[in-house]
């Protein structure tokens, strides 16, 4: 059994939010930490699992960082910054709350291109305080400078690209149940972490790809891949998505497809969001533009999509999740509520090797 380190979360009035994703994702799955406690005086003294799926997981939210130390005791030992702003930088309150945590003993771990270990007052506080300062998204010198090789063609195993149609709807969570799903069936399953969260939350393979320079991404990207089939031999690969690929302000869903080379494609889509997620100016895709640029891009298939029920009743994801079907004659289920049973069959089907290796 993983002996997980035990941290709190900052998320400052963000939290079941999109720019709180990082808070949101680790408090639903974490391989690395054992999550004490979320901080966000807006929701303060709610259960999280309440606020993101009605139900229950036991991880309080505190008003502060100082009722969260005094609340979870001495066996906090990280500080996690939670949020992920489009200005991609710390507010003068965020640094406040980060000061204190270092003299609290936390280390911090900071998944912003802001980073601490640039910043003269925070290096010589952690040093002060002895604690450590762990940049996710910073560039090691030597690392990550890997071009496309075309090693991508010795990966044996099918690989599944779970893509979306805007940022924040959820691509990274369908990943993770996903993944733990094909695993509960007997299948060796990798996932491949894209973004800081999935790094943060333990992933074995990946990396923060925005956080590489563009010569390298599609290679980084291609090792990452390679490297999960190397080590593990996967039955099955499922590869985290970020943005979309129509989004004007990100890049990195090109270079998943032409790094990765999917096989296979699961579209994420919110059904009531009408507009892109950070530019309230510019209008959501239709899912079925967003569909066929996908699969003239990647040349695979879009072989299910998956729903984000932001604003949606119950009888309005049962009736979106039909409409979707009868239209794009593909599964469409919303795999929080549903699980991942139909994405599933038509994996066996799309992949009839992964069905001989369950007989």
């Amino acid at each position: 059994m993983i002996n997980k380190e035990h941290a709190v979360v900052y998320c400052e009035g963000f939290f079941g939010k999109m720019d709180g994703k990082t808070a949101n994702g680790l408090t639903r799955y974490s391989d690395r930490y054992e999550i004490a406690g979320i901080i966000d005086s807006t929701k303060a003294h709610l259960d999280a699992g309440e606020v993101l799926d009605n139900a229950a997981n036991g991880i309080t939210i505190y008003k502060d960082i100082h009722e969260a130390l005094e609340e979870t005791g001495d066996l906090v030992k990280a500080f996690i910054y939670g949020m992920a702003p489009l200005s991609g930088a710390f507010s003068s309150d965020d640094r406040d709350v980060m000061f204190y945590a270092m003299e609290k003993n936390l280390d911090i771990i900071n998944g912003l291109h802001d980073f601490l270990t640039d910043d003269e007052a925070f290096v010589q506080k952690a040093a002060e305080c002895n604690v450590q300062l762990h940049d996710i998204r910073k560039q090691q010198k030597d690392i990550q400078r890997r071009v496309f090789t075309g090693d991508i063609s010795k990966v044996e195993c099918p690989k599944i690209a779970i893509l979306g149609t805007d940022s924040a709807v959820g691509k990274r969570t369908t990943s993770v149940i996903l993944t733990q799903a094909l695993k509960a069936l007997g299948l060796n399953t990798v996932m491949i972490a894209t973004g800081q969260t999935g790094v943060i939350q333990g992933a074995k393979f990946g990396v923060p790809l925005d956080a590489l320079k563009e010569q390298f991404i599609s290679g980084e990207m291609e090792k990452a891949v390679v490297e999960a089939w190397e080590t593990k031999k996967p039955d099955i690969i499922v590869i985290e998505g970020q943005g979309s690929l129509s989004h004007p302000a990100y890049l990195s869903s090109c270079f998943i497809i032409r790094g990765g080379q999917p096989e296979a494609i699961i579209v994420q889509h919110p059904p009531k969001r009408e507009h892109l997620g950070d530019y309230p100016a510019i209008k959501m895709p239709r899912l079925e533009d967003e569909i066929e640029l996908i699969e003239v891009f990647a040349q695979s298939p879009v072989i299910g999509i998956t729903i984000n029920h932001e604003d949606m009743s119950d009888s309005d994801i049962d009736e979106t999740m039909s409409a979707y079907q009868k239209q794009f004659g593909i599964p469409a289920t919303d795999v929080l509520k549903f699980g991942c049973n139909s994405l599933i069959k038509n994996i066996l089907l799309t992949f009839p090797q992964l069905q001989a290796k369950l007989a």
